[in-house]
């Protein structure tokens, strides 16, 4: 019989026969039942279902970290999906995009989900979760995979099936529910205890716990605002007839794909100018304040924004918030003990609303800027001053957040939320989120100019997570206007670029698990080469080549 090594965390060498169930291993841990939901091999997410075949290095993925989290999400998904097919086989449920810490879903159909429905769903789930019953992964042919979807009417999921070219499919079976295996689940569903679904709206919330407190269930915490825009686009997307994935691949292997680029770009653009005719209503203001997360488009929806209020009259100006940066013996530090240049602290509020309040009384101000070597902020010679028909746009990660500018009159400010919200799903049943959207986006554009590895940009990608929740995301429900800054074709136009990043990553990196799991995902899409692009399209600030000077 062969043998294989496995190394454990505290490096510690053992010798087991191969295809040995990881759960032979996790006995030596001595775990809490049920606390370990994954387990990384030779940093690949894999599930506590998968045998062992080839000598490796071995991780548990314990409850409370990111990995269990979004395995704990995915397998919840799952169960809701396999109770919605036993009580509802003639309807589609359809995944929508986060709010707080849950997911929307409805019915392809449009029929509401009445309270009754929403009740068999959770006493359905409750008996799955009850038994403990196993998921199971297994392999079937093409022809096998095909037939299986169109009994469990996943119309979508089966589509995608044209474009990815593969003899044998992995499936997630539950209780005679069959879905595409897109990333590992829990074993069974006793991991799953913590769960809530709750009518909102036509739809529902499928409540998860959060990373930080894996055994409970946070409060709620509504953005109607948000939401707004996302049924907008949702709207949007079925008019069209592009609401996954497989019908955007549709598209491009059709040669109809450009037609679509100007539709969405047009549309962008369309929001853009019914903010800058917002701003014009309003008569009295004098800044306008943009703000959203890590490569969310802030830059160029600034520059597109300013064209917008030229068109009407105005004669923008900015002013960077980056140059407000406090000398660099002055910048708090983390509690890592690095410098922490996304907090508020970090930048010079007292002398930003002094200039402000300069300006807005006719004076003229010298703009500082800041040495990003020398950690310093000088003065350059560069004055500004505001005539009557100027108007201010700053762009930054604190622009909501009022602590921001106390000084100036809140009929002076306007506030612009943007955010990656793609209407597309991957599927019926699958999201894509914005997370990974804007993540994507940052690892091009990274390589592309500022000289980092997909490596460097995944590695501190947490460390920027946790800025938008403390800087961001509380903030955002402040806005006057929010701005969705995905193009519906882009992820198609970003692989291209991506992919030959991703696979540098290699199995010795504790970022493989993330590159991996980045390229499964990019790889369910067809590929539009950049000439596509528009010169003025948000995409350019992360592909190159862009109308805008940045």
């Amino acid at each position: 019989m062969k043998e294989i090594t496995i190394t454990l965390p505290d490096n510690t060498i053992q010798v087991v026969p191969a295809n040995t169930l990881p759960k032979t291993i996790l006995e030596q841990f001595h775990f809490p039942p049920k606390s370990v939901l994954g387990l990384k091999v030779n940093n690949d997410i894999v599930s506590l279902t998968e045998p062992l075949t080839v000598s490796c290095t071995v991780e548990p993925i314990i409850k409370g970290t990111h990995e269990a989290s979004a395995i704990y999400r995915r397998s919840l998904c799952f169960v809701l999906a396999a109770a919605s097919h036993t009580l509802f086989p003639q309807e589609r449920l359809l995944v929508g995009h986060s709010l707080g810490y849950s997911y929307y879903y409805s019915f392809a159909s449009g029929k509401k989900l009445t309270e009754k429905d929403i009740s068999s769903l959770k006493e359905r789930m409750m008996q799955l979760i009850t038994a403990d019953t196993p998921i199971e992964t297994e392999s079937y042919s093409y022809p096998e995979v095909v037939a299986i979807l169109e009994k469990m009417n996943l119309v979508e999921t089966r589509k995608q099936l044209n474009y990815l070219g593969k003899p044998v499919f992995k499936l997630n079976k539950l209780a005679g529910f069959l879905d595409l295996y897109f990333d590992p689940l829990v074993p069974s569903t006793g991991y799953l205890t913590h769960f809530d679904i709750i009518p909102y709206e036509e739809g529902l919330r499928l409540c998860y716990p959060s990373t930080a407190h894996p055994d409970e269930l946070p409060p709620f915490e509504d953005s109607q605002k948000l939401f707004s825009i996302y049924r907008y686009y949702k709207q949007w997307g079925r008019k069209l007839g592009i609401t996954s994935a497989a019908s955007l691949n549709e598209l491009i292997h059709k040669k109809e794909i450009n037609d679509f680029i100007d539709i969405t770009e047009t549309l962008q653009d369309k929001r853009i100018a019914d903010i800058a005719e917002s701003i014009r209503r309003r008569n009295n203001v004098r800044v306008v304040l943009m703000a959203g997360p890590s490569s969310s488009g802030k830059t160029t929806s600034s520059k597109k924004l300013a064209l917008q209020l030229k068109a009407l009259g105005y004669r923008p100006k900015l002013i960077e918030l980056d140059s407000y940066y406090v000398n660099r013996q002055f910048t708090p530090r983390d509690e890592n003990g690095n410098y922490d240049y996304e907090c508020l602290e970090a930048l010079d509020v007292a002398q930003l609303n002094e200039d402000l309040m300069n300006l807005f009384s006719g004076k003229e101000v010298q703009l500082p800027s800041y040495d990003f070597i020398e950690g310093k902020r000088r003065y350059n010679g560069k004055y500004i001053h505001l005539a009557q028909d100027d108007i201010l746009v700053m762009e930054g990660i604190h622009g909501l957040n009022d602590k921001l500018t106390p000084l100036v009159p809140p009929e002076y400010k306007f506030k612009v939320y943007l955010s990656a919200l793609t209407q597309l799903n991957l599927d019926d049943l699958n999201r894509i989120s914005t997370r990974d959207n804007r993540l994507i986006r940052r690892i091009v554009r990274d390589s592309r100019f500022r000289g980092k590895s997909a490596t460097d940009t995944i590695s501190m990608w947490d460390s920027v997570e946790k800025g938008e929740r403390l800087h961001i995301f509380p903030f955002q429900n402040n806005a006057d206007a929010m701005l969705n800054t995905a193009l519906d074709y882009e992820l198609a136009v970003l692989k291209v670029y991506a992919e030959p990043l991703l696979r540098c990553v290699t199995p010795l990196q504790k970022e493989y698990a993330e590159a991996s799991r980045l390229l499964r995902f990019l790889q369910h899409f067809s590929s539009i080469p950049a000439v596509a692009v528009p010169p003025h399209s948000i995409i350019r600030e992360f592909i190159g080549d862009s109308a805008f000077k940045y």
